[in-house]
């Protein structure tokens, strides 16, 4: 909590602790419940359904028209000549872990907020809307040097602990502070929710993907075939459509790259990339069941979740 007090929080800049406790009051209209269907327009034809939280079987009774056939005890009918059929009881409470982008590459931003700020926005509004609905809820905030593991837990004191793990993080990111952009901590992150989340969790991964590569499609299989996962990507609009804005320089550590930003030709290929990108990440997700919400810097965090995941089923 050192770095929270050492540095003034700058709106979009910074994540305050006022900010994110407000929040709160801005987790509504829309459901991470499971079974929630994911429709947008990143989302492509297919909806992505959570499985859902985890059934226990209770009894056979009797089949009923209206009932689901899929729950049809097809064993128990041939036994007893009449069609059975089977009965669950829904688990009471899930945990829910999120993981939390807070590395350099996420100090980005061209409008409204930095990457880091919509992620830890994004991560805020989960939190506290999975105790609402009274789960337990977990945390794997990461930057470019450490790993916070917070253990799912059913309370305020949890949700506050996870903000205060994640400003702490958010309020070291600074252009002088000497960083160096680690690409593999994302893959180091996976690896310890995937030693944490063993089954019937819901994954929540909040990050712009920097570093994504094989051994996260490896990772996020191994996961997501006994947990449920959701990606919500966060990216600026800067990153999706270039402006014609003449000469600038692009840096990457060391790196510098000076373009011409009028080139019709340049600004075209950037924005194929950017798509490119993202179709691919979508496609992966898809087959396995993953939504993809992407979440851009530019508006109002809530109300983007709100319209992506849809209103709170009744």
């Amino acid at each position: 909590m050192e770095a929270m007090n050492r540095v003034e929080p700058i709106p979009g800049v910074y994540a305050s602790l006022t900010e994110l406790v407000a929040l709160q009051y801005q987790a509504r209209g829309f459901s991470f419940l499971p079974g929630q269907p994911v429709q947008s327009l990143l989302a492509g034809r297919q909806a992505s359904r959570l499985r859902g939280r985890g059934l226990d079987f209770e009894e056979l009774r009797p089949y009923q028209i209206g009932d689901d056939v899929r729950r049809i005890d097809w064993k128990a009918t041939n036994r007893t000549g009449k069609t059975q059929l089977r009965v669950f009881t829904e688990e009471r409470e899930r945990a829910v872990l999120l993981i939390v982008d807070q590395r350099f590459k996420m100090f980005f931003g061209s409008r409204r907020n930095m990457k880091s700020v919509t992620a830890a926005q994004a991560a805020a509004i989960a939190a506290w809307r999975v105790i609402f609905v009274k789960d337990r809820v977990g945390a794997v905030i990461f930057n470019d040097s450490t790993i916070v593991e917070i253990r799912p837990r059913r309370s305020r004191g949890t949700v506050m602990q996870i903000l205060g793990a994640v400003l702490q993080q958010n309020h070291a990111l600074a252009i002088d502070a000497g960083i160096v952009p680690q690409a593999p901590m994302l893959n180091e992150a996976l690896r310890r929710v995937e030693r944490l989340a063993k089954h019937d969790m819901l994954v929540c991964l909040i990050t712009d993907g920097y570093g994504a590569d094989e051994e996260t499609k490896s990772l996020t299989s191994r996961i997501s075939r006994h947990n449920d996962v959701l990606a919500i990507l966060i990216y600026d609009p800067l990153e999706a459509e270039l402006p014609a804005a003449g000469l600038l320089v692009f840096t990457e550590g060391a790196r510098q790259l000076e373009v011409d930003t009028h080139a019709g030709q340049f600004r075209s290929a950037f924005q194929v990339s950017f798509s490119d990108r993202v179709q691919g990440a979508r496609e992966f997700l898809l087959k396995r069941e993953v939504p993809l919400i992407p979440i851009n810097t530019a508006e109002d965090v809530a109300d983007q979740l709100r319209h992506l995941l849809g209103p709170t089923r009744r």
